[in-house]
């Protein structure tokens, strides 16, 4: 006897990031429009921890807009070749924020080699003028997605990608103050690659998280084995077996088992014992599960053998 296919995973403005929908449009329009602004002044003032900072705003937008696909994507209706439909588009572009921004290190790491070995004339005012403003743009997208970001892996890929932003404008600044007092432009470079080297954890830290989440790995905030107790202590229970515990995408997670009972007549109570312990243990409402009767269990061990 099995419970009911797994009910349809709510989309649209039901999930954590279709939620955060409208900040991340107002987050992409300041950072798209402030983004051309840096480009100009890094190439006016011949400052790369500005058009490192310029690279990362190109990264945060393209990062926004795949957000913002995904959840269209995601607001697309469960088809019957793809039952949870496209909520899972989310998870996908919190990965290609990750690579593009790993990519993009690199990038800055090698630009910044190559200015080490010849020096450029930097215009140190300038570029303080410019990395103030961006400063003030980044900090206003952040708040706008700090809330969303612990909800949602997308909103938080996004997130990331805007405070290593806000953190790249603060370095710009440095290095403009530094230029500016001292004519020492070597400063530049080094806190371009700065710039890049602090994104990387937090980086990796969310590259693992997708990757987790498309293996369909237990989510970290379920205990399997405190999971497994519980389905235990439901009465009539007396095995679980193929038990598995995945995420859909951020904030959908989903639960399969088998329960074995002493006797089918308690298969019904057993059922609904395990759904409603799963759902105020662990906040799993996508539940399926199949109850059988201990003499089939019995009976497939012995087939096995």
């Amino acid at each position: 006897m099995g419970a009911a296919p797994i009910p349809e995973v709510a989309t649209s403005s039901a999930t954590p990031a279709g939620r955060n929908k409208s900040r991340l449009i107002a987050a992409l329009a300041l950072t798209t429009t402030f983004m051309v602004v840096e480009v100009i002044g890094g190439l006016w003032t011949g400052s790369l921890a500005l058009l490192a900072d310029a690279a990362h705003m190109l990264t945060d937008a393209g990062g926004l807009a795949l957000a913002l696909i995904a959840i269209r994507f995601a607001e697309r209706p469960a088809t019957p070749q793809k039952t949870y439909g496209y909520v899972r588009a989310e998870v996908l572009s919190a990965l290609t924020n990750a690579v593009v921004l790993l990519l993009l290190t690199i990038y800055i790491l090698y630009e910044a080699y190559q200015r080490f070995l010849s020096p450029p004339e930097v215009l140190g005012i300038p570029m303080l003028a410019v990395a103030v403003v961006g400063l003030m743009i980044n900090l206003i997208s952040m708040k706008l997605l700090s809330a969303g970001s612990s909800q949602s892996l997308n909103v938080k890929g996004a997130y990331f990608e805007v405070l290593s932003d806000m953190l790249g404008s603060l370095g710009v600044i440095v290095a403009a103050v530094i230029v500016t007092a001292t004519g020492w432009t070597l400063a530049d470079p080094l806190i371009g690659a700065g710039i890049g080297l602090f994104i990387v954890p937090r980086t990796w830290i969310l590259l693992k998280q997708a990757i987790h989440i498309l293996l369909e790995g237990t989510p970290p905030e379920i205990n399997i084995a405190l999971l497994k107790q519980k389905l235990l202590a439901v009465s009539g229970v007396t095995d679980v077996h193929d038990l598995h515990v995945w995420t859909i995408t951020s904030g959908v997670d989903a639960m399969s088992c088998h329960l074995v009972v002493s006797e089918m007549g308690q298969a019904h109570s057993a059922l609904l014992g395990a759904q409603a312990a799963m759902k105020s243990s662990f906040g799993l409402t996508h539940t399926t599960i199949q109850v059988e009767a201990q003499d089939l269990r019995d009976a497939e061990g012995m087939l096995k053998l």
